[in-house]
């Protein structure tokens, strides 16, 4: 782009409304985590669904064993 900003992505916009049980287990699917999980993740960061994607991601890597 000609001012060197990104355009935004489509999970920028996306909201995860916890307060639907049918879209909470949707986005629990999408990223491949608990529906408890997601919804401890929209609580931690909030609903915007690039940020609870990041803070999963975050949290499954921390939660696998290191190497020796």
């Amino acid at each position: 782009m000609a001012d060197g900003k990104a355009r935004p992505t489509r999970l920028e916009h996306e909201r995860i409304d916890v307060s639907y049980d049918y879209a909470v287990c949707a986005w629990a699917r999408h990223f491949n985590a608990s529906q408890k999980q997601v919804k401890e993740a929209v609580q931690a960061v909030g609903d915007r669904a690039d940020r609870v994607r990041d803070h999963l991601s975050a949290k499954a890597g921390s939660d696998r064993p290191r190497a020796s």
